[in-house]
C-alpha cells in the first residue's frame, strides 16, 4: 500500500506539472483566458486551464493505482462529467441552469452507478437513512460542496489551498479507519494540487477555472460521503461541516445575504469572505493566509472530534459558524471603506541591516546551502540499499523527457530542472526512509542532523538576506503547517515509512532548491546536472 500511495501521489504531481506549461501556451488559441475587469482582482489576462491539468493528473493516478471497484469507476465518470461542463463554462460562460444540469448528471452517475449515498443522518445514527431521505440529501451535499469550492475560488491560491487542507484531513481520517479507497482518491488529488499550486500561488500564472474548482468540490463531496458511510467507517456526517469549513460557510453567508437584499443567489458579487477581508484593509497575502489558518483550525477540529457524538459536534460547530457568518455584517458592501486591493507590494524577503553581523548572516548560510545541497544530492543516489525497478523505470522515463525537453524547448530549462530535482529527491528520500526505519535511526543520526542543519541555514538565509532571492507565499506557510502538524499526529506510518519525517525533510529540501534556483537565475546551472545525475543514478541502480 505504501508504494501504491507514493506512486499515485508522484504520478498526479508530475502529470499536472508537465501539462500546465503546454496548456498555458495554447490557452489563448483555445480561448481559455480569464480577462481582467469587473469584479475580478487580477490586472492581466491569465490562462484558466489549471483545472484541466489537475483533473487529468488525478484521473491518471487513480486509474493506474487505485482499485477499480464500482465507487472508483463511478467517481471517475462523475468527475469527468463535471470537468467537461466546467471546461465548457470556462470557454463560453454557461448559464447557471446548464451548470446545475452538469452537476446533477455527475451526482447521478456516482449515486446510481457507484451506490454512493449518505447512509446515515446526523442525530439518527442508529438506523440507516431511508432512500426517500438519503437520495435528495446526497444530491444536495454533492451539488452544494461542488458550488462551495467553486465560489471560494476568488484569490490566487485560495481554493487550491483550502482543498489541500480538506483533502489532507480526509486522507488522514481514511488512514485512521483503514479506508484505502478514499485514501488513494485523496492522495491523487493532493499530488495534483501541489503541482497546480506551484503555478497558482500569488501572483498566479494560471487559474484552475470552473473546471478545476467544480472538480475539486465534487471529488471532496464524493470522498466524504464514502468516508462517512456507516458500512465502511465510524465517522459521523457532521464531521463534513468541519472538513469543508470555510468554503461551506462562505457559500451560506453569500447566498443568505443575496436573498436578504432581494437579489438572485446565482448572480456573482463582491460579498465573499475574501472580498470582506480585502475591504477591511488586508493585503492579498494576509487575506489568503488568514483563511488558511481558519480552515486549518477547522480541519484540525475534525480530527480532534472524530469520535464525538453529533450533539458535541453541533455544539462546537455552531459558535464557529456564527462567528464566521458575523463577518458578513462588518462591511456593508463588497467595497468597504478602504476599497478592494487588487495587488499588494511584495514584502521584502528579509530585513536589510547594515550591521556586519547581518551581512555575515545573510551571505554565509546561503553559501553553505549552495555547497551542502549539491553534495548531498550527489551522495544521495547511494543512500538507498535497493532501488525497485518500477521506480527506476519512472526515473529513466523522466530523465528522457527532461533531456528531450532541454533540446527542444531550452526556455523551459528552469521548469525541467525543478521537475528533476523535486521528483528525484523525493524518490531518494522515500527509499532512504525505508532503510532508516529498518535500522531504527535516531534523531541524531548523520542524515537527520544534516537536515536539521540545512533547515537552520535556510531559515537564516530567508531571514537575513538583503536580496529578494526568495519570496515567501501563503503556500510556503501552508507547507510548513503540514510539516509541523504531521509529527503531532499519532502513528503516521505508511508501511515502514515515517510520513511526518519524510514530509519535513522534503519541505526543507524544496525550500533550499527554491533559494538556489532563484539566486542563480533562469539559466541551466550545476543543479540541472545534479538532477540528471539523480535520475540516471536511480535508473542504473534499479537494473544492476
Amino acid at each position: 500500500m505504501a508504494t501504491t500511495l507514493f506512486f499515485s501521489f508522484i504520478a498526479s504531481l508530475i502529470i499536472c506539472m508537465a501539462l500546465i506549461p503546454p496548456l498555458m501556451a495554447t490557452a489563448g488559441r483555445l480561448q481559455f483566458v480569464d480577462m481582467p475587469g469587473g469584479r475580478k482582482l487580477h490586472s492581466d489576462p491569465v490562462a484558466r486551464v489549471g483545472g484541466i491539468a489537475l483533473g487529468i493528473g488525478t484521473f491518471a493516478a487513480i486509474l493506474i493505482w487505485a482499485p477499480q471497484d464500482e465507487i472508483v469507476v463511478a467517481s471517475l465518470l462523475g468527475g469527468l462529467i463535471i470537468l467537461l461542463f466546467g471546461a465548457w463554462d470556462d470557454r463560453v460562460g454557461l448559464n447557471y441552469r446548464i451548470k446545475f444540469l452538469g452537476q446533477l448528471l455527475a451526482a447521478g452517475a456516482v449515486m446510481w452507478l457507484g451506490g454512493v449515498h449518505l447512509g446515515s443522518v446526523p442525530f439518527v445514527a442508529e438506523s440507516a437513512a431511508p432512500a426517500w431521505l438519503s437520495v435528495p440529501l446526497t444530491l444536495v451535499v454533492l451539488v452544494g460542496v461542488t458550488n462551495a469550492v467553486n465560489l471560494a475560488d476568488g484569490l490566487d491560491g485560495l481554493a487550491g489551498g483550502l482543498t489541500l487542507l480538506s483533502s489532507a484531513g480526509m486522507a488522514y481520517l481514511a488512514y485512521s479507519s483503514g479506508d484505502s479507497v478514499v485514501m488513494l482518491m485523496m492522495v491523487a488529488v493532493l499530488g495534483g494540487l501541489l503541482g497546480f499550486l506551484r503555478f497558482n500561488t500569488y501572483p498566479a500564472r494560471i487559474f484552475m477555472g470552473d473546471a478545476g474548482s467544480q472538480f475539486l468540490g465534487f471529488y471532496l463531496g464524493v470522498s466524504f460521503i464514502v468516508l462517512a458511510d456507516p458500512a465502511r467507517g465510524p465517522y459521523s456526517p457532521m464531521l463534513g461541516l468541519f472538513i469543508l469549513g470555510l468554503p461551506l460557510l462562505d457559500t451560506i453567508g453569500v447566498i443568505v445575504l443575496r436573498l436578504l437584499e432581494g437579489r438572485s443567489p446565482f448572480v456573482a458579487d463582491l460579498n465573499h469572505l475574501h472580498h470582506r477581508l480585502l475591504a477591511l484593509g488586508l493585503s492579498h497575502h494576509e487575506a489568503v493566509l488568514l483563511i488558511y489558518i481558519a480552515q486549518a483550525g477547522m480541519v484540525s477540529l475534525a480530527y480532534l472530534l472524530r469520535w464525538q457524538t453529533d450533539a458535541i459536534l453541533c455544539a462546537v460547530y455552531l459558535p464557529i459558524a456564527v462567528s464566521v457568518l458575523a463577518l458578513f455584517t462588518i462591511v456593508e458592501d463588497g467595497h468597504g471603506r478602504g476599497g478592494l486591493r487588487t495587488a499588494a507590494a511584495p514584502a521584502a524577503a528579509g530585513v536589510p541591516d547594515s550591521s556586519e553581523a547581518s551581512r555575515w548572516l545573510g551571505t554565509l548560510p546561503l553559501h553553505l546551502v549552495r555547497v551542502a545541497v549539491p553534495v548531498f544530492l550527489i551522495i544521495s543516489v547511494f543512500l538507498p540499499r535497493h532501488v525497485p525497478r518500477d521506480l527506476g523505470s519512472v526515473a529513466a522515463m523522466l530523465l528522457a523527457v527532461i533531456l528531450v525537453g532541454l533540446w527542444v524547448w531550452p526556455k523551459a530549462s528552469l521548469f525541467l530542472v525543478r521537475c528533476g530535482l523535486y521528483v528525484g529527491s523525493t524518490f531518494v528520500l522515500y527509499l532512504s526512509e525505508q532503510v532508516s526505519m529498518e535500522k531504527g535511526w535516531p534523531l541524531d543520526s548523520p542524515l537527520n542532523l544534516f537536515f536539521i542543519g540545512l533547515a537552520l541555514m535556510v531559515v537564516l538565509t530567508i531571514r537575513f538576506t538583503s536580496e529578494p532571492h526568495f519570496q515567501t507565499t501563503p503556500l510556503d506557510y501552508l507547507m510548513v503547517f503540514l510539516a509541523v502538524m504531521m509529527p503531532v499526529l499519532p502513528e503516521v506510518l505508511i508501511g515502514d515509512i515515517n510520513l511526518s519525517l519524510l514530509t519535513a525533510k522534503l519541505i526543507v529540501l524544496f525550500f533550499s532548491f527554491e533559494l538556489l534556483l532563484h539566486a542563480r537565475g533562469p539559466r541551466f546551472d550545476p543543479l540541472g546536472l545534479v538532477s540528471l545525475w539523480i535520475l540516471s543514478g536511480l535508473a542504473v541502480r534499479a537494473w544492476l
